[in-house]
């Protein structure tokens, strides 16, 4: 990829219009048709909103999945999927989603659906914006994260057998998405950084090497490190500390830390990152109902580029924005795209 100085980046998730809440809720409404036309619309609604911010990188805003990693469970054969939450009151908290059982081999024998929505993207994409020159980026939940909700079995004993028995199966959906010509694929590994405290971290970057070795020098590989956003809650210590040196290891090319809604606590560990790989930082709180200014956002380029040089720097909000209200989430991407343009205009960056 040609270099491109502080460039503007989002992880993957937009969120939905409100049609799509709607009709999302009543699909036996709807013929396929009728299905295919929604889910083409809400791509349309996420790429103009993320165009229209001035992003360097897009994604299909993962319309067509009810969640960015639980969908995925649709595609694989051998799981029992629940059919309710175990608690359905009370204040959001991840006791809400619930786990599922695993009844055999886990397979999927078609794939997991990442590659038709990136031909959606590119569909989409080049209909409504001939001329247009963006990144085109998919994103995939690597297999730790993904074995989070399956239930272990005798087959399956505990979830590093089942993160051994989805990682081909990741893989393979990573393969197949270089072959339909994505050229910047996120492999979304949030779980590792959740647990980084209290498991073996060098096991977790022998996982995410594993699952994306195939693939590495044919795209640009990026990852998303966070600690949770499930309604705007962290699930675990948010300190990336404990991820390092070990996640200095990933075969990356792009790796992605939460810090705005950690007021840039360890920023001076970009450093680290940035002598090995690209580091996005996470400029923008998604968890957060203030509105960041261009001149915040500037203040906070300023800061990063303390510690890491302009080339390897890239800036997204600090995690999906599928959480946020659409109202916030396009306000807050326009600042950040300004406030980046304003560091960019003086310091003479084109």
């Amino acid at each position: 990829m040609e270099s491109n100085p502080l460039r503007n980046s989002v992880i993957g998730s937009y969120p939905f219009p409100g049609w799509l809440e709607l009709a999302s809720g009543n699909l036996s409404s709807f013929g396929a048709n009728d299905i295919s036309e929604v889910q083409r619309d809400a791509v349309i609604a996420a790429v103009h909103d993320q165009l229209s911010a001035g992003l360097d990188v897009i994604t299909d805003g993962e319309q067509t999945r009810f969640d960015f990693n639980l969908s995925f469970y649709g595609y694989i054969k051998g799981i029992e999927l629940e059919s309710a939450s175990p608690r359905l009151f009370g204040p959001p908290a991840h006791d809400q989603r619930g786990k599922h059982a695993i009844t055999g081999e886990l397979n999927a024998p078609e794939g997991l659906g990442a590659v038709e929505e990136y031909q959606r993207l590119v569909e989409v994409y080049r209909a409504a914006y001939p001329g247009r020159k963006v990144t085109l980026k998919a994103s995939v939940p690597g297999p730790y994260t993904m074995s989070g909700r399956l239930l272990p079995n005798a087959q399956y004993k505990d979830r590093w057998a089942i993160t051994e028995a989805l990682l081909p199966i990741v893989r393979k959906e990573l393969e197949d998405l270089v072959a339909a010509g994505c050229e910047e694929i996120s492999v979304d590994e949030p779980s590792m950084s959740c647990y980084a405290y209290k498991e073996d971290p060098v096991r977790f970057v022998d996982i995410f090497n594993r699952t994306v070795e195939s693939i590495e020098g044919k795209a640009r590989v990026c990852t998303h490190l966070c600690f949770g956003n499930f309604k705007a809650r962290a699930v675990g210590p948010r300190q990336i500390s404990p991820m390092f040196p070990a996640f200095l290891d990933f075969k990356c090319d792009e790796m992605h830390v939460e810090m705005a809604s950690r007021e840039f606590a360890e920023l001076e560990l970009i450093a680290e990152i940035a002598k090995k790989t690209d580091v996005a930082v996470g400029i923008v709180d998604v968890k957060s109902y203030y509105i960041e200014s261009p001149e915040d956002i500037a203040g906070r380029v300023k800061r990063c580029l303390e510690h890491a040089p302009a080339e390897k720097l890239v800036f997204a909000p600090d995690c999906g924005l599928s959480q946020t209200a659409r109202w916030a989430a396009k306000r807050k991407l326009v600042n950040m795209v300004a406030g980046v343009e304003l560091v960019k205009k003086e310091l003479k960056i084109s």
